[in-house]
Formats: structure tokens, C-alpha cells, sequence
């Protein structure tokens, strides 16, 4: 079944991008100075955001086509799990991006390394969901 290896490729592909920004992307930036972390954190932060979303977008379709094929309702789930990732992104993680974009590099908030430290930490949720979605795509392929 194509439909769900390609669920699984991409659920993966989301959870591998996901925990590549909080092991090497997000200690890289905040090794940076103030200014020069913020004037990284906007480009890095709306590339990192298409990527995230596209991912999930493109593995929970594939899950969808997969139910839709087999009617297992693991395909469902998985497919539900990941793009959870989009109102999660929205509710959770959006707030704080409009915070941070809203700083400026050249004179960063006195708060500005503590907000991209917390934004780093609620970007485990992202990784999470991905790794969740890769299991249940993972299961129902096994």
C-alpha cells in the first residue's frame, strides 16, 4: 500500500525535522548573541513553519488515502495525530511567534533569549506529535 508507506515517510520526515531544530538548530541560536539570535530566529522560524506544516499536511493526506483504501481506522488516527500539529502550531506556538517577530534584532527585548528558550521548549510538542503519528502509521503497517 503506497498511500500509507508515503503516511509513514512523511510522518517520519516530520518528526525527524522537528527533532533536528531542538537538538542542533535551537542550541546553535541560542549560542548566538541577543541581536544576532533574533535576526536568525525570523527567516529560520517561517522556513522551519512551511516545512513543519507542509509535512504534516502531505503525511496526513496519505493517511487519509490509506484509510480511505483499507478502511483501518489506525490510518485515521495516525493522520489525525499529525496534523494535530497544525492547531497545536496555532494555539500554542503561534502566540509567541507573533511576540518574538514583533522584537527587534537590533534592540532585543530584555526577555528575548528567555521567549526563543520557551519557544524551543514547546517545539518538543511538534517532535512529539510527529513521533506519535510515525508509531501509529508505523503499527498499522507492521
Amino acid at each position: 500500500m503506497l498511500s500509507g508507506l508515503l503516511a509513514l515517510v512523511f510522518a517520519s520526515a516530520f518528526a525527524g525535522a522537528a527533532l533536528y531544530l531542538v537538538f542542533v538548530e535551537q542550541p546553535a541560536r541560542l549560542a548566538l548573541d541577543d541581536s544576532s539570535m533574533m535576526r536568525e530566529w525570523a527567516p529560520s522560524d517561517s522556513r522551519g513553519f512551511a516545512l513543519l506544516g507542509g509535512l504534516a499536511v502531505l503525511a496526513a493526506l496519505a493517511g487519509l488515502v490509506a484509510f480511505a483504501h483499507g478502511s483501518d481506522v489506525r490510518w485515521l488516527i495516525g493522520a489525525l495525530i499529525v496534523l494535530a500539529s497544525w492547531p497545536y502550531t496555532f494555539f500554542v506556538i503561534v502566540p509567541l511567534n507573533n511576540r518574538l517577530l514583533a522584537t527587534s534584532a537590533t534592540r532585543p527585548d530584555a526577555d528575548a533569549r528567555e521567549m526563543v528558550t520557551f519557544w524551543g521548549q514547546l517545539e518538543w510538542g511538534l517532535f512529539a506529535l510527529g513521533v506519535v503519528g510515525t508509531g501509529v502509521f508505523a503499527w498499522t503497517l507492521a
